[in-house]
């Protein structure tokens, strides 16, 4: 079930029945004294903040969280993807205020920003009642988010909260966007359900803003100095014991066209269906031959490859993270070989010989290393032999229901096994240990399920490569390298160390618009 798609139709049929002013009486016309009002209207006035927020979670906002790391890559193929070098400064870090997917993700976040703010003003105007309340919390808990990203990519923000503001707002430090975002999460879990079904699927409940809030904790040192381990266990420890959530036996199931409220290890996911709105990442990852495997309508993209540093993480083939991983040779489901139907020189393009032009069968192979043949532009060639190179992660299953290009799995924003991890790595930067948990045995629970093998040790090296393997392509692995203190390091490419890089610059374009921001140290 794809809520997200039923909150878009119903608040544009409410914006039509409301708006049109009809020559003849209308006994049912919706007006502000009975719009909104019941829990239903409130979450059909709330459907532009959930379609704005969906728009780029899993393409911009995803790119800067994942290129930017030692987790993907995304190399030029005979200069497709090149896209101005946007690509390739995330990979190297020497990125600017002129980078279109930075410019992107501030456009798409802030934009969420004023649509929640607009949304927020109408529902104020309704009488007061419990569903009001719930609405408002629900619509300040997803600011609240909105907020957090922006705290997490930029720092220092502007802060608004008031929709039909003129105005041009200057910058608020970090620790006041921090502190900003905690107010409005405690102040809203009170009002928030306490259920988890399929009713309130995709929208904040009180164990979305305890999620929020122990992300936030377990960041503090980074964003604002201060240690907050403890508050990391207690915002954990409610959502544990409130036995509403558990690991999953079938982990492919959590990332599969069909996942949605039945998934019991989400704790909010961004819904997406395959028709007006979808994700892209199956296509993003896939080569351009498994189209037949996979039976989707699409050529897939086969752009996006694993950082062959990042490999090291998958290092036990029956943990179930790692048969996630496209590698090797290919094969179609009925075990016949994935054969490419090319020539020599098609191939390889440095093919001199005679016959170049020789027909060949190639059967497909995913190797892991990536050879440039234009380094200066981030180029792999545009050959076969380019097309081959790297290995995918196919954490999201390709939806052959589609007739597009679009997904229709649903994104998973705060997952329970970091809601586990979250309590045991906070315990082992000095957090007190509660329940008799120890970060070992927390972690080995999750290693179990997963089918890994136990672990004799733990410190935070480990911990770290954990959290790669399990969240990997879900937007955490810029934050979990920033706290550990690896974003600097190197990998493929990469050879920058400049601490700035842990935020991004605003982006140009905002700064001509509005010159009472100040741009981040470093741009």
């Amino acid at each position: 079930m794809k809520k997200i798609k039923f909150i878009l139709t119903s608040f544009v049929a409410v914006f039509f029945l409301s708006c049109h002013d009809l020559e003849v009486p209308v006994e049912n016309a919706l007006t502000s004294s009975n719009f909104p009002i019941r829990t239903e209207h409130f979450i059909q006035a709330s459907g532009p903040t959930y379609t704005n927020f969906r728009g780029s979670i899993a393409l911009s906002y995803w790119f800067l969280q994942s290129l930017s790391t030692d987790e993907s890559i995304l190399p030029a193929r005979g200069g497709n993807w090149y896209d101005g070098a946007r690509y390739f400064q995330l990979h190297q870090h020497n990125w600017n205020p002129d980078n279109g997917q930075i410019d992107g993700t501030w456009n798409w976040i802030t934009g969420t920003i004023t649509t929640i703010n607009q949304n927020i003003a109408v529902v104020e105007t309704a009488p007061e009642s419990p569903a009001k309340l719930q609405g408002l919390a629900e619509l300040k808990a997803m600011r609240a988010i909105a907020y957090w990203i922006m705290l997490d990519l930029w720092g220092n923000v502007p802060l608004l909260t008031k929709f039909g503001v003129t105005e041009k707002p200057s910058t608020t430090p970090r620790k006041d966007i921090y502190a900003f975002i905690e107010k409005e999460v405690l102040e809203a879990i009170p009002n928030l359900s306490g259920d988890v079904n399929a009713a309130t699927y995709g929208r904040p409940t009180k164990f979305v803003g305890y999620a929020l809030l122990a992300k936030l904790y377990i960041n503090s040192e980074v964003y604002i100095g201060q240690k907050r381990y403890d508050d990391v266990v207690k915002m954990c420890d409610i959502i544990i014991g409130s036995k509403k959530f558990a690991l999953e036996s079938n982990f492919a199931k959590v990332f599969d066209i069909d996942n949605g409220p039945q998934i019991k290890e989400t704790i909010f996911a961004v819904p997406f269906d395959n028709i007006a709105g979808g994700q892209f990442l199956a296509r993003y990852y896939l080569h351009r031959a498994m189209r037949a495997k996979y039976e989707i309508p699409f050529t897939p993209s086969g752009a996006i490859n694993v950082q062959e540093e990042f490999l090291v993480n998958f290092n036990e083939e029956d943990d179930v993270r790692t048969k996630m991983l496209l590698k090797g040779k290919q094969y179609l489901n009925n075990g016949a070989p994935i054969i490419i139907k090319t020539t020599k020189r098609g191939f390889d393009q440095d093919y001199k010989e005679a016959d170049a032009s020789a027909a060949i069968d190639y059967h497909l192979e995913l190797v892991p290393k990536l050879e440039y043949r234009n380094l200066a532009a981030f180029d792999l060639g545009n050959d076969e032999k380019a097309w081959a190179q790297g290995y995918r992660y196919a954490k999201f299953f390709p939806d052959k229901t589609s007739t597009t290009r679009n997904q229709g799995n649903d994104f998973p924003f705060f997952r329970y096994s970091d809601v586990l991890l979250m309590k045991a790595e906070a315990i082992m930067r000095g957090a007190a240990a509660t329940n008799g948990d120890t970060p070992l045995a927390m972690v080995n629970t999750l290693r179990k399920i997963r089918n890994a093998s136990e672990l004799k040790e733990l410190n935070l090296d480990i911990m770290l490569a954990e959290r790669g393997r399990e969240f990997c392509n879900e937007n955490w692995r810029r934050n979990d390298l920033i706290r550990f203190g690896k974003f600097e390091g190197k990998w493929g490419l990469k050879t920058d160390a400049d601490p700035n890089k842990r935020l991004y610059p605003i982006p140009r374009s905002i700064l001509n618009i509005n010159p009472k921001l100040t741009q981040n140290p470093g741009y």
